[in-house]
C-alpha cells in the first residue's frame, strides 16, 4: 500500500512539471436511495468508481470497463450525467460522469487491487471522509443536473 501512495506522489509531481490532458469517466451507480463510492488504495478518502480512457476507447466504454473491472459490476447503459474540467492536481483534466441504476454482479469476479475499499451508502448520508468533489457530483445528481463544469 506504501508504494501505490508514493507512487502517486510521484505521478502528480510528475503531472505538475508536464500538465498533461487527462481524459477520465467516473460513474453514479445509484439505485433504492444508496449510491456505489469505492475507497482507492493510494489516495485517501471515498470516490465514484471511474478511470482514465484507454486508447481508442469512448468515455462511455471507459466507464462501463471500469465499473466493470473495479466493482465486478456489469451495467448495459449508462447515461452521461455532466462533463467536467480541472486544472486542480496541475493536470489538464476532463471528466465525463454518467449515471447507472441498473446493474448486475459479474460472477466471479475478483476485487482490483486499486480498490481498498468498497460500498453503497445513504445518497442522503455519505461517510465523513467522502473527497470534495465526489460530495459536489453528488449534490448535482440529487438535484438533476450539474451546477458547474469545473470539478
Amino acid at each position: 500500500m506504501i508504494w501505490r501512495t508514493a507512487l502517486y506522489r510521484l505521478v502528480q509531481l510528475y503531472w505538475r512539471v508536464f500538465k498533461p490532458t487527462v481524459l477520465g469517466s467516473r460513474v453514479i451507480v445509484a439505485r433504492d436511495g444508496q449510491v456505489l463510492l469505492v475507497r482507492l488504495s493510494y489516495a485517501k478518502g471515498w470516490y465514484l468508481p471511474g478511470g482514465g480512457l484507454k486508447k481508442r476507447e469512448s468515455f462511455h466504454q471507459a466507464a462501463l470497463r471500469e465499473l466493470r473491472e473495479e466493482c465486478g459490476l456489469n451495467a448495459e447503459h449508462a447515461e452521461l450525467f455532466g462533463l467536467y474540467f480541472s486544472t486542480r492536481q496541475g493536470k489538464i483534466d476532463h471528466v465525463a460522469i454518467f449515471t447507472i441504476t441498473e446493474f448486475t454482479k459479474l460472477e466471479g469476479s475478483t476485487q482490483d487491487p486499486e480498490i481498498s475499499e468498497m460500498g453503497f451508502f445513504d445518497l442522503l448520508e455519505l461517510p465523513p471522509d467522502t473527497t470534495p468533489a465526489t460530495r459536489r457530483r453528488i449534490g448535482e445528481y440529487l438535484a438533476g443536473r450539474p451546477a458547474s463544469i469545473e470539478w
